[in-house]
């Protein structure tokens, strides 16, 4: 009886993340109250503060649930190529960061994470999103520095190669993310990280 409680616990909590996400996406996080993500859940407003603290534990709840370290993508590629072709392993984690980010899921939640969510309370999007990018910005230089290290990249610097290639990476998914019907972020994503690491590879 306990284990079916616990896993019926475990549930509840799911299918309120999924109301919340619904309603952050449709209303915005702050146009969105605790008492509208019960009601689209079927629940009360005592079921959502048995499993969460407020709103912003909530949306945090959300993130937690797509949000992936940067360098575990990395982690995904096998070793020899990490250790001796680091930009390789750029480019295959890429890859796969962009497959990842056009799950449906994925998709939402930084689409709520970057245009419908204000700062106000506890949530702070921008430093959300700080967080991200300086995570991403530390994985690639670490790959970059190594690929210099292995006299892989060419005439620039590893830290202006970061630069170069994280802008490229921003721009890229944030004009996808704004107008995804356009083009599949995959395709066109390793498209241009391959050309992008043409250029900056050695020759």
């Amino acid at each position: 009886m306990a284990r079916r409680t616990k896993a019926e616990a475990a549930a509840t909590r799911e299918a309120l993340i999924d109301a919340a996400e619904e309603m952050f996406m449709e209303h915005g996080v702050a146009r969105t109250s605790l008492e509208q993500i019960a009601r689209h859940a079927g629940m009360t407003r005592g079921a959502v503060y048995w499993h969460f603290k407020n709103k912003a534990d909530l949306f945090h709840a959300m993130l937690e649930r797509v949000h992936m370290p940067f360098q575990n993508l990395f982690d995904e590629v096998d070793d020899s190529v990490a250790d001796n072709c680091p930009l390789e392993a750029i480019r295959q984690a890429c890859i796969k960061g962009f497959a990842r980010a056009e799950q449906p899921r994925n998709k939402r939640v930084h689409f709520i994470l970057m245009y419908r969510c204000e700062f106000f309370s506890d949530i702070d999007p921008q430093a959300m999103q700080e967080e991200i990018s300086q995570d991403i910005n530390s994985v690639l230089l670490k790959y970059f520095q190594l690929a210099a290290e292995n006299r892989q990249l060419a005439s620039l610097s590893p830290e202006a190669a970061t630069d170069l290639f994280y802008a490229t990476l921003t721009g890229l998914f944030n004009g996808w993310l704004r107008h995804p019907e356009l083009y599949s972020l995959e395709a066109r994503g390793t498209q241009m990280v391959e050309n992008l690491l043409h250029l900056l590879r050695n020759a």
